[in-house]
């Protein structure tokens, strides 16, 4: 099953006539490419896509909600390692030429043809449970920072750090199964800066001298990702008086974090008077952004979030699938943030980056 929604295109995006909007930010291909033949680059993330079906597969055989799933989730590899290899050899089979959504949509397929629904359900679970025990702790100790450059800062850390709970990553899945993941760990073990994009100073500048009146942020991982890094940011926008709309998935994909879960995450954490460790929440929403993937294509998200954006002045997309494979260099209307940190080895090797280094770009629109 995918997404019920009708789509619309996201109305901050600048239209694809004016930025010539392409939703991956790597070119797998050009007009004067053989389209009989794979490109090296497509060769590069079909042999991505091939070394994630292990994992994927181990998840799938662990579903108890799946009848015959071991059974099935060989089926799920086999059958989507054919079509990942057909792809090699016809690049137009498949719905192609492929690139990082059409990848990603033949793997939900498969895995929803099979009756695989969620396969991450039971890791995004405890995480979350882990995440919400250490909540309190972590905005203690962003509160306690007196210097509001500083602070925001530890913030934009707090993401990059909470954003490595990524199991699409078939290295970061292996670290994870083997050693679990600390976000405080984490947060000390950022690469040095500067990254490879790091606006985060004139971020910073424009923080102290500027106020969004409303912010639309497009969510990524469950866990310490949304919890402990998107939560604790959206906090201190509400309580410089922004409104605050945070855009999940429809559908679950990966352990990104659903807008259903998303709400019962939010109704854990909130006092009984409606408020997020002292700040009020009236001006938090949670939006179904149409969405069943782990990249987005902005010309396709739901017409609720549509409509909810259309008023906003600050647009940020977190996350290596939506803020960095998909959306690097799209141009909105209003001032934009993209912020994630780079996992694959070919995605760093495309920005000129190292390996888990971070992403920060921050784009002004003046009026």
């Amino acid at each position: 099953m995918e997404s019920s929604s009708p789509s619309v295109p996201f109305p901050l995006l600048q239209t694809p006539v004016e930025s010539n909007y392409r939703a991956c930010t790597i070119p797998y291909r050009f007009p004067s490419d053989n389209p009989r033949k794979a490109t090296d680059v497509e060769i590069q993330w079909i042999d991505v896509f091939l070394n994630s079906v292990p994992s994927f597969r181990q998840r799938a055989e662990n579903d108890t909600t799946v009848i015959d799933a071991a059974e099935k989730a060989e089926k799920f590899a086999q059958r989507y390692t054919e079509i990942l290899e057909d792809l090699k050899k016809n690049p137009e089979s498949h719905g192609g030429p492929p690139d990082g959504i059409l990848l990603c949509r033949l793997r939900e397929i498969v895995l929803r043809e099979l009756g695989f629904r969620d396969i991450f359900k039971k890791v995004k679970d405890e995480e979350n449970a882990k995440a919400i025990s250490l909540f309190e702790g972590v905005v203690k100790l962003n509160d306690h920072i007196e210097d509001e450059g500083k602070r925001v800062e530890n913030l934009v850390r707090g993401i990059l750090a909470g954003n490595i709970f990524d199991l699409g990553s078939a290295q970061l899945a292996e670290v994870f199964a083997r050693d679990g993941m600390s976000f405080l760990a984490s947060c000390q073990n950022l690469l040095s800066r500067p990254w490879v994009i790091d606006d985060l100073d004139t971020f910073k500048g424009k923080w102290l001298n500027k106020s969004w009146k409303k912010a639309i942020i497009f969510v990524d991982n469950s866990g310490a990702d949304i919890i402990l890094g998107i939560l604790p940011f959206a906090r201190e926008l509400l309580r410089r008086g922004t409104q605050v709309v945070l855009a999940a998935n429809e559908l679950p994909s990966i352990n990104d974090v659903t807008y259903l879960e998303l709400h019962n995450i939010i109704s854990k954490l909130k006092d009984e008077k409606g408020y997020l460790a002292g700040v009020d929440m009236s001006g938090l929403l949670v939006a179904n952004s149409g969405n069943d993937l782990p990249v987005i294509d902005l010309t396709n998200v739901s017409p609720e979030l549509a409509y909810l954006a259309a008023d906003a002045d600050l647009v940020l997309l977190e996350g290596m699938g939506r803020a960095i494979e998909t959306n690097l260099y799209a141009q909105m209307k209003c001032d934009s943030v993209k912020v994630g940190m780079v996992k694959h080895p070919e995605v760093a090797q495309f920005l000129g980056g190292r390996l888990y280094d971070c992403v920060f770009k921050y784009n002004e629109v003046v009026n």
